[in-house]
């Protein structure tokens, strides 16, 4: 995420100031921007893995969950309705 908004500050225009950043927030945030992807390691990854798709599931009425095992990890995607929901998440739970 922080490689995309990056990408997108580029797009920015800071011309005030007095105040400080004027930022378009359509600029930094991809309205599209609806998939997290988490890969946990360990003996303890399903059930760390678990824990997330619990406080995302309880958080969030219609996000889609996928687990899948790659190459001795977990992998877990979450796919929010709307970007702020993943926004929201990630504050949140700190990731």
């Amino acid at each position: 995420m922080v490689k995309k908004i990056r990408e997108q500050q580029q797009n920015v225009n800071d011309t005030c100031t007095d105040c400080g950043s004027f930022v378009d927030i359509g600029a930094v945030i991809d309205e599209h921007d609806t998939e997290l992807t988490l890969i946990f390691n360990g003996e303890n990854a399903k059930f760390d893995a678990q824990e997330i798709v619990n406080k995302a599931t309880q958080r969030f009425e219609h996000v889609v969950v996928d687990l899948s095992d790659v190459d001795n990890s977990i992998k877990l995607t979450l796919t929010f309705a709307v970007t702020v929901e993943k926004m929201l998440f990630q504050l949140e739970n700190r990731f």
